[in-house]
């Protein structure tokens, strides 16, 4: 290495360019893991969000009465009810609800049947499925019992703002998980 002449200093020189290098390698590291931290603690904390939400439906629909199911295949009460309850606690967690509330009849299909409510609006899309006479049968003292349960889902969408720093390091990489799903379910009480 020629040294400079008297009096000059050159520009990052010895250790100063070698840490300047290091910096410049390890940042795009860092991002990504700071941007991952951050993205995978929200997505985190949205599941946990959304398995409270299901929960709270399930147990709120296990508690109602059965006796309107067979009324109105289309949109009976209870199942309205439980959409309003999920709706009511997206928005208390300050996650969009993507227009749930204003989803005017949820499509049936199936047996037993199952309600399913999909709303997009904000931006997103999710889907509500309510099934509220499913059937399992328990052996409780050598008699068979039926019993009817509740069970709720939802597929919520979530996004991922690692993917455009994913790409600082591979370059065409995508991080595929573009929805949270959750579900509970609840024996019902009558």
């Amino acid at each position: 290495m020629s040294a400079a002449p008297e009096g000059i200093v050159l520009p990052l020189a010895g250790e100063d360019g070698a840490a300047l290098i290091e910096f410049a390698v390890s940042l795009p590291l860092l991002v990504v893991l700071v941007v991952g931290i951050f993205d995978f603690g929200g997505a985190f904390n949205t599941k946990q969000e959304l398995n409270n939400a299901m929960r709270e439906a399930a147990h709120f629909g296990a508690n109602q009465p059965t006796n309107d199911l067979e009324l109105s295949r289309l949109s009976p009460p209870s199942i309205d009810a439980i959409r309003f309850l999920v709706d009511a606690y997206l928005q208390n967690a300050h996650l969009g609800d993507c227009g749930l509330s204003a989803v005017a009849e949820p499509s049936y299909s199936g047996s037993p049947p199952v309600w399913v409510y999909s709303s997009t609006g904000g931006g997103c899309s999710l889907t509500l499925s309510i099934s509220r006479s499913n059937v399992v049968q328990e052996t409780i003292g050598g008699a068979t019992v039926r019993m009817l349960y509740t069970n709720v889902q939802i597929v919520y969408p979530y996004q991922w703002h690692f993917n455009s720093v994913i790409q600082l390091l591979v370059p065409g990489s995508s991080f595929a998980l573009t929805t949270i799903r959750s579900d509970a379910t609840a024996v019902n009480m009558n």
